[in-house]
């Protein structure tokens, strides 16, 4: 049998983002993802369908090769705000930090993706809107997840914290 995907009607975009961001909120970023993209196939630009697709592919995040990390950079590096750039992107290197230090992968690789995270975060706090500090709150989180002593930080020995944020460790 043949199956093909069905367009959604304009109209129907608003209802949709509601239950992409009810399912995210469920812990279903699979169902939320498969809304995002009814959504981006009748408008490829839709700002906030993307914000939840790169959000719903970083929540499934595991720490190993099959996150969709280039994917999910691909979609925030399309928002076209500035800020939201960098804040999200930012959010990626958090999640995908987060996801490998819970896998157990080794520390340089965890720790350039952490830096990576507070540099963009560093400079969305520059170009925030009045009001928002969403990237203060996301720069605080990493920084105190770096200051818990239950992942060893300060025991790392810094020599060898030569990876880049993209690099993945050797399997």
């Amino acid at each position: 049998m043949d199956y093909q995907l069905k367009r959604i009607s304009t109209n129907a975009i608003p209802e949709a983002i509601a239950k992409a961001e009810l399912y995210r909120s469920l812990n279903e970023p699979e169902e939320a993802e498969s809304i995002c993209r009814d959504i981006l196939a009748i408008e490829p630009a839709h700002q906030f369908a993307l914000r939840l697709l790169g959000l719903a592919l970083t929540d499934q995040f595991s720490g190993e090769g099959s996150d969709r990390y280039r994917e999910t950079e691909k979609i925030f590096g399309q928002l076209q705000d500035p800020y939201e750039r960098l804040y999200y992107t930012g959010i990626l290197c958090e999640r995908r930090a987060k996801a490998q230090l819970n896998a157990g992968n080794p520390q340089a690789p965890v720790l350039a993706l952490f830096e990576e995270a507070l540099r963009l975060f560093a400079e969305a706090e520059r170009i925030r809107p009045s009001g928002n500090d969403d990237a203060i709150l996301r720069w605080n989180r990493c920084v105190r997840l770096l200051q818990n002593p239950d992942y060893g930080w300060e025991e790392f020995e810094p020599e060898y914290a030569t990876f880049e944020a993209q690099d993945a460790p050797p399997r």
